[in-house]
């Protein structure tokens, strides 16, 4: 059973510390979700973990089973099983939507996929996600709706076959059906090809369609609390500040933490030395 694991992890950002050692590990077949307030380090994390080169590590190690993700650069993480569903997916001009899941997914083959294969396997997704039939003409997001985008999201991880998949907000912008159409393709996902999951939501309908096996609460940057599903519809209905003050913490300030992902920015992050 493979196994994304992270210990003691440290991140800075413009020279500010938002990750203060965490550890955690998801296993193949497993449901993590990650909640917190806002601004306090949940996207930091998943954004650190594929190498976006602003979010410097500065201790810590994060590895997939005895393979060192931090020697990898974003592309070699991808291939290495790591896949990151945006918050905030960007539109590209003139790139249609089936040249990029193409040529995303030629570049995790040693052989070129066929193209009957790679429409075959599209239409396939295309049913299970309810998308419209002319996905494949449109340029890359543009011009699509939100819960198009998250969609399109869901349909490159369905493509991909990661091991693991960190999805930030990927509910967000989705109604009721496409709500229930997501949750359903993440979990024959998760089914058929044993994929392990890091979740980010704030929402108690989402785990409830999900229903994660271990939930994590993260305050100022460190872990504070694990449990299962309960622990999440505590969190719904009673917020954060009732448990950060049975667990003694003063919350810090929220701050946005919103990155936008720039595709051809992603690159090798660093490690600092530590003396």
């Amino acid at each position: 059973m493979s196994r994304l694991i992270i210990k003691d992890l440290h991140v800075e950002v413009d020279g500010k510390e938002i990750l203060k050692g965490v550890d955690l590990t998801v296993s193949e077949n497993e449901i993590h979700a990650l909640m917190g307030p806002n601004g306090h380090g949940k996207s930091t994390l998943l954004s650190a973990i594929m190498g976006h080169p602003k979010f410097i590590i500065t201790q810590g190690s994060i590895h997939i089973d005895d393979k060192n993700v931090l020697d990898m650069t974003t592309a070699e993480r991808s291939k290495a099983g790591l896949f990151l569903g945006m918050q905030y997916p960007l539109e590209v001009p003139g790139v249609l939507n089936s040249d990029f899941l193409k040529a995303t997914i030629n570049a995790h083959r040693e052989k070129p996929i066929d193209l009957f294969s790679f429409i075959k396997t599209m239409d396939k997704y295309t049913k299970e996600l309810e998308m419209t039939d002319d996905l494949a003409h449109r340029y890359l997001n543009e011009g699509f709706s939100g819960g198009e985008k998250k969609r399109n999201e869901i349909m490159q991880m369905r493509l991909l076959e990661p091991k693991f998949a960190l999805l930030d907000e990927i509910d967000s912008g989705l109604d009721i059906d496409a709500l229930r159409i997501v949750s359903q393709s993440i979990l024959k996902a998760k089914e058929e090809t044993q994929l392990g999951l890091l979740i980010i939501s704030h929402y108690g309908r989402f785990y409830d369609l999900i229903l994660p096996t271990d939930v994590h609460i993260l305050m100022n940057g460190k872990i504070v609390l694990s449990g299962d599903k309960t622990l999440a519809d505590r969190i719904d209905s009673e917020g954060y500040e009732i448990l950060a003050k049975e667990l003694e913490i003063e919350l810090m300030e929220e701050k946005a933490e919103r990155e936008v992902i720039v595709l051809e920015n992603c690159a090798h992050s660093t490690v600092k030395n530590n003396a």
